[in-house]
């Protein structure tokens, strides 16, 4: 009797226990905080491009280093960094007297050249005209010497008298030879002036072209980025005096690892992010591709045009995106995704509508979306809208 009073007291305890067990899930239901205006959305996988990003520094197409031809003072620096100047303006002048006084010997040395042309030219006339003369006088001197021989043969004149018109003859016709040597070497003495006068010539040039150095010119426009000297400071050949760069092209010279070198072509689009500038994607393209790679770093350099804005600069930070394609991949609103300190996760929505905060790895951003790499799978509900409302074990309503 007594074992089975025992027995009854014992069921009627797991009954009791049982009774209560049911009611405590029942009243922490009813506890739990209820949020309504959460927007849920189902995940899927979705087509999305698949593209290569990669990081590189926004770099002007054209710059150009400039620095002094000779050794000198610096007397005149007209620009500042920051300045804008034009192709062919001066902006810096070097103390080159040298160059003055060797222009002025030149000179002198062309008017010396010119001078010596003019007095053989004068001359040359005056032996031209000895030479006409000359052989006027000769031609005279061999018909009167004819005329003799004749007579001489008649026996009409003496030997004697023949003799002394040969003599004539030979003395007329040796001054025609000296007329015509005289003419010749004053022809000559000409010709060495005058190229006396070209030798002056091109030593006036090089002296123009040296009193040019004292004048540093810029070949291309654009703004001033470096300036390495002061007035007052010696300039150096070689030595680089103010870097120009071209502000009208940019562009975003890229890192590319060599697994991806090959993927990518010339002409190929990019799509290029600069933060500075407002993150806003520019429409690139591949312009050029380093043949060597950089054998610290394993990486290719990828020059990218990218299309003119007035805000770029060089040395700004950019990234590139390369499409290769399309591919399935689960891609959720950028608004669902909440940050805790370090962490990443999102709000997923369990069968009894409870918000559950679940971390999840993400990947590449395409415009309001992103891509989820782990932690959500297809068909499971996310809360994509009001989730500030919401923390961890509320019911979304």
């Amino acid at each position: 009797m007594k074992t089975k009073l025992a027995i009854i007291a014992a069921l009627g305890l797991l009954a009791l226990l049982q009774t209560a067990c049911g009611k405590k899930p029942q009243a922490a239901a009813e506890k739990t905080p209820v949020v309504t205006g959460v927007q849920v959305e189902k995940v899927a996988a979705s087509s999305v491009e698949d593209f290569y990003d990669a990081t590189g520094t926004v770099r002007a197409k054209n710059t150009t280093v400039l620095s002094s031809r000779i050794m000198g003072t610096v007397i005149s620096l007209r620009v500042r960094e920051g300045d804008r100047v034009n192709a062919g303006q001066v902006l810096i002048e070097i103390d080159n007297r040298e160059a003055a006084a060797q222009l002025q010997k030149a000179q002198a040395g062309l008017r010396q050249a010119e001078q010596a042309v003019a007095e053989a030219d004068q001359a040359g006339n005056a032996a031209l005209s000895a030479k006409a003369a000359a052989e006027a006088n000769k031609r005279l001197a061999a018909a009167t010497l004819a005329r003799y021989q004749t007579l001489l043969d008649r026996k009409s004149v003496s030997p004697q008298e023949f003799d002394e018109v040969k003599a004539r003859a030979s003395v007329a016709e040796a001054e025609a030879d000296r007329a015509g040597k005289m003419l010749e070497m004053l022809a000559a003495k000409k010709r060495q002036a005058q190229a006396q006068i070209d030798q002056a010539k091109a030593d006036i040039s090089s002296a123009q072209i040296f009193a040019g150095y004292g004048r540093v010119v810029t070949p291309i426009s654009g703004i001033v980025t470096t300036k390495q000297i002061e007035v007052g400071s010696t300039a150096t050949p070689g030595a680089p005096l103010l870097t120009v760069e071209d502000n009208s092209r940019y562009r975003l010279e890229a890192a590319v690892e060599e697994s991806q070198i090959g993927k990518i072509k010339l002409k190929d689009r990019a799509r290029v992010k600069i933060d500075a500038i407002g993150g806003e994607e520019l429409d690139g393209s591949v312009a050029e591709i380093l043949p060597a790679a950089d054998p610290m770093s394993r990486s290719y350099i990828v020059k990218i045009d990218v299309p003119v804005q007035s805000q770029l600069r060089s040395g700004l930070y950019g990234t590139a995106s390369f499409v290769r394609g399309g591919r399935q991949a689960i891609a959720i609103p950028t608004n669902a995704v909440t940050q805790r300190g370090q962490l990443t996760g999102v709000f997923v929505i369990d069968d009894s509508g409870i918000a559950r905060l679940r971390l999840v790895k993400t990947g590449k951003t395409y415009g309001d979306r992103v891509e989820v790499l782990s932690g959500l799978n297809e068909g499971e509900r996310i809360a994509v809208d009001g989730i500030a409302k919401l923390n961890d074990g509320n019911r979304v309503q």
